[in-house]
């Protein structure tokens, strides 16, 4: 629809997934397996935690919001995506295009300082360890978890507001499988350089800080663990950090590469596959890497199994 020579969207067409027909079946079944393994495993943390009282500890407490913020966080996105791969109707509608993009970002600056707070009480657990319970205190933790939410929502309704002001062209393809920020920016005939600038610093500064301090983190882990003269527990402790920074870096890595370092270069397809690691895959590793593999974990499994047996 057009008015005052301007045209006004009212959808957007998501192309997906470049590939060809007949490997959208394989992809579909591949999508839908690691969409499924994502809300499994991320719900059996949250539902473990809530029952077990053993894990009512800051860590836990942290690590089931982070679980809460993978699950809504993947479910953004690919439910949309495998709708898409199985309809000819490729549509969503501008209010749609506009909210998936909010919560897309909401979430996705939730891992950021969720991520950051985790690695904090690492940090205070493994060099404080005996001023842990005084310094993690209940109110520091739910200070910490709330704030986080607040920062999210509140930076991320920002640059939706001001992609709402935006006006844009005829052209309403998106080459995405989802309404991502710098897809809606291509197609923007009105100035975008606010918008660029705010993505830029206000966007830096939410993800370059929270990284920059996990790896100041880790680096006093390091070095305080060095100092213990226990084989097993550096190697514990080293394994522990080489995990949780497989996780930062992969999350971390991609998205500083595609928001913050953006290239001409960069093809359609090298973006599309570094989003999807961190929308798809690194939510699905994280129960693996942050928790199944934890005997705290296992433990309340069993518990809570057993208790069930008992009841019944």
């Amino acid at each position: 629809m057009i008015k005052n020579n301007q045209t006004v969207i009212t959808q957007f067409l998501l192309l997906g997934l470049p590939t060809s027909p007949e490997q959208q079946h394989l992809f579909y079944v591949l999508f839908l397996a690691m969409y499924l393994t994502t809300i499994m495993g991320n719900s059996i943390i949250i539902i473990l935690i809530l029952l077990d009282s053993h894990l009512h500890t800051p860590m836990y407490m942290f690590l089931g919001n982070l679980s809460f913020s993978d699950l809504c966080f993947s479910s953004v996105t690919i439910p949309k995506l495998l709708q898409n791969m199985q309809s000819q109707d490729t549509s969503i509608s501008y209010p749609g295009c506009l909210t998936q993009m909010y919560f897309y970002m909401v979430f996705a600056n939730l891992e950021n300082f969720l991520l950051m707070v985790m690695a904090y009480d690492r940090y205070v657990a493994i060099c404080f360890p005996l001023r842990y319970t005084s310094i993690m205190s209940p109110i520091l933790c739910v200070c910490l978890v709330f704030m986080s939410w607040v920062i999210s929502m509140l930076s991320s309704m920002l640059h939706t507001l001001l992609v709402v002001k935006l006006s844009f062209c005829e052209d309403n393809i998106i080459p995405h499988f989802f309404c991502d920020i710098s897809a809606l920016f291509k197609l923007a005939c009105s100035d975008i350089h606010i918008n660029e600038l705010l993505i830029f610093y206000l966007g830096g500064t939410s993800i370059v800080i929270p990284f920059f301090l996990i790896v100041v983190s880790y680096i006093q882990i390091v070095w305080s663990i060095l100092n213990v003269s226990s084989t097993r527990a550096i190697h514990k402790v080293f394994s522990t950090c080489g995990s949780h920074l497989s996780v930062v870096s992969l999350f971390y890595g991609t998205i500083i590469g595609l928001y913050l370092c953006p290239s001409a270069n960069n093809s359609t397809v090298k973006e599309i596959a570094m989003a999807m690691m961190y929308t798809v895959v690194t939510p699905m590793l994280n129960p693996f890497i942050y928790s199944l593999r934890n005997r705290d974990m296992k433990g309340a499994l069993i518990r809570v199994l057993y208790k069930k047996k008992i009841s019944l």
